[in-house]
């Protein structure tokens, strides 16, 4: 084998190599965040694109719906009753610049956002609240981490409280509360449902 052969075979590795580090694939649910040296040169859109090699990193952010949720939260109510509140969040990233550049993990983030206002927003509700007005509370947590997750190019699409857990005392509370009231609806019932007596006619007064 010649110089010149060697040569060709070495720049033809060379050029195979260049074009594995220069060919990205972004997918149809995936935008593709470039930075050229370090500075951002915008977003790429789904198909085959091509970088610079050494002097392009592309981050692969995906668009779409991620479920998140929140781990059961011990929280005081208004009225000072102590429960247990878990729910869930769905969330999706619109500007994916934004995404990449704003913050450095964006679920982490949102994942620990998410539990303090959970805990704030359940904590200015009585029990009563808490148990009847979920859809106030739902709407009120996802406004405060969608106006919050806005500037990391984040929409907070949805908030679901998913399990309310009651101290072990005030369930059996309720459920004696409960039993009672049932009892007294039977009895209640039982009355209207018996025939009254008839009344025994009146004897004529003896002479």
């Amino acid at each position: 084998m010649n110089t010149t052969t060697t040569v060709l075979i070495i720049i033809g590795l060379v050029v195979i190599a260049l074009l594995a580090l220069s060919l990205r694939i972004v997918k149809q649910y995936e935008r593709g965040v470039v930075l050229r040296l370090g500075r951002v040169v915008g977003a790429r859109e789904p198909g085959l694109r091509l970088l610079i090699p050494i002097a392009d990193v592309m981050h692969k952010v995906s668009l779409r719906i991620v479920t998140m949720p929140i781990q059961s939260q011990g929280i005081i109510t208004r009225d000072n009753v102590s429960v247990d509140v878990s729910a869930v969040a769905y969330f999706r990233v619109v500007d994916a610049v934004k995404s990449v550049v704003a913050i450095e993990n964006v679920q982490a983030a949102i994942n620990q956002i998410a539990q303090t206002t959970l805990r704030k927003v359940v904590g200015k509700h009585s029990l009563d609240e808490t148990l009847s007005e979920t859809d106030e509370i739902n709407a009120d947590i996802r406004q405060i981490l969608d106006d919050t997750t806005t500037a990391w190019g984040i929409d907070v699409t949805l908030v679901e409280l998913k399990d309310i857990q009651l101290p072990d005392a005030m369930k059996r509370a309720m459920a004696r509360q409960a039993e009672a009231e049932r009892r007294s609806a039977r009895r209640s019932s039982t009355r209207r449902a018996s025939p009254s007596r008839p009344r025994p006619w009146a004897r004529p007064p003896t002479r």
